[in-house]
């Protein structure tokens, strides 16, 4: 998929697990449940329209549009009604049970002060769930890295 490379987010991370468990991570909400949102719809499968839920947040759901899915390569779903909303994930075997996770999310819009918040904020989500999945996987640790980053008591309701 070819990005507009002047408004895009991204994090990356190496995790110390075969691709096909860190792919298998992403794809199943089972184990994304673990270290990301707290429910979903269903598995990932191309073509399919997915919820997750954030029941954290007051059940805040996000609905995201499978576009494509190559097995432990990549993902590229589209996040929520905007169809420039794309996030990807590339999934890189480097070998001895180690891979190497790039999420990278296009459709950043606005004005530059906007975009320069969207920017932020989505690199930091990002690296906060890859972080959490490196803790989940590696060590079956749950670091609740995504719930803390706006914990109840901080949040308007």
């Amino acid at each position: 998929m070819t990005l507009d490379n002047t408004s895009y987010a991204e994090a990356a991370m190496l995790i110390r697990k075969p691709i096909a468990d860190v792919f298998q991570a992403f794809i199943n909400p089972e184990i994304t449940t673990q270290f990301w949102f707290t429910s979903a719809s269903g598995k990932l499968e191309e073509g399919k329209s997915i919820d997750w839920i954030w029941e954290m947040y007051g059940n805040h759901t996000v609905t995201v549009k499978v576009l494509s899915i190559k097995p432990n390569e990549s993902i590229v779903i589209q996040w929520g009604d905007d169809e420039k909303a794309i996030a990807e994930w590339e999934f890189n075997d480097l070998g001895e049970s180690k891979t190497f996770v790039t999420i990278t999310y296009n459709g950043i819009q606005g004005k530059q002060d906007e975009m320069c918040a969207q920017i932020r904020d989505t690199t930091e989500g990002f690296t906060l769930v890859l972080a959490g999945l490196k803790a989940y996987l590696e060590h079956n640790i749950q670091l609740n890295l995504v719930a803390d980053r706006f914990p109840k008591e901080l949040r308007e309701e």
